[in-house]
């Protein structure tokens, strides 16, 4: 096994410029920090390309990984290691990882498909976490419009807890995303503050696509003229919108209880 000490080795310097997140997408790569996530890679059928391992950081073994995956292992001493890691307490395994390509002309879907569609959404802690909610709901795809970060960064990984290699990611535009919807007769469901439909007087039991827009802006014009329905939440007066993470897996999860409702019946 290669063994690395010296913050100067070459690898190490290509490593932290990775970390931007041009720098990645331009090299087709992904940073994935943390034993589990890199187990979660594995079984969705990613290919590891450097497998970095500090023994003085982890209590776990080798036993999960091939001898193929064990020859692309690199021994690191613990200053190297959290040179290279995001992790505020880091479990000892990092790994390089080659991106995947998600072809949306390839996709397939159920008969009454739940998607998402995400407009500017910024944050990759509020992304990785709606993303971990689409997992758990069912959520067939996810669609992003006017991406403002890095799908895969790093941050967005950990905050998923690496349930973003489970779930088909996209990367489209509002025109080809309208496109799709309208060919494939899927409702959108724009969720917005000035929304004239309570999101729970919304019929979900059907092909749908929920929308949601940014922290800050909210959705674009956009959506909020060609959606088939904009649904707000109810709140309390003073306050006029929730994190978006949050609006998401509250009409993710009404979506999820109308389905099994009408199955129930």
């Amino acid at each position: 096994m290669l063994k690395i000490t010296s913050l100067d080795n070459n690898k190490i310097k290509e490593i932290v410029s990775l970390q931007k997140n041009k720098k990645r997408q331009e090299a087709g790569l992904i940073l994935v920090d943390g034993f589990r996530e890199i187990i979660l890679a594995k079984q969705a059928g990613l290919e590891i390309i450097d497998l970095f391992y500090c023994p003085d950081l982890t209590k776990k073994g080798l036993a999960d990984f091939s001898d193929l995956e064990k020859e692309k292992m690199i021994e690191v001493s613990e200053a190297v290691f959290k040179k290279i890691c995001y992790k505020e307490k880091p479990d000892g395994f990092f790994a390089i990882i080659k991106k995947p390509e998600n072809d949306f002309k390839k996709i397939k879907l159920s008969k009454k498909p739940l998607l998402l569609v995400l407009e500017a959404v910024e944050k990759p802690g509020n992304l990785g976490a709606i993303i971990r909610t689409a997992y758990a709901a069912g959520v067939e795809a996810i669609i992003i419009n006017d991406g403002q970060t890095d799908i895969y960064n790093p941050n967005v990984i950990r905050a998923s807890e690496g349930l973003i290699f489970f779930k088909p990611v996209f990367n489209l535009s509002f025109d080809k995303t309208i496109k799709f919807l309208k060919d494939n007769k899927i409702k959108s469901f724009a969720a917005g503050t000035k929304g004239s439909k309570d999101y729970l007087k919304v019929n979900y039991d059907q092909a749908c696509a929920l929308v949601l827009g940014s922290e800050d802006k909210g959705l674009s014009d956009n959506w909020l003229e060609k959606a088939d329905q904009v649904i707000k939440i109810d709140m309390q007066k003073g306050i006029d919108s929730l994190n978006v993470s949050v609006s998401g897996a509250i009409i993710v999860y009404e979506a999820l209880r109308q389905r099994k409702a009408k199955l129930s019946k």
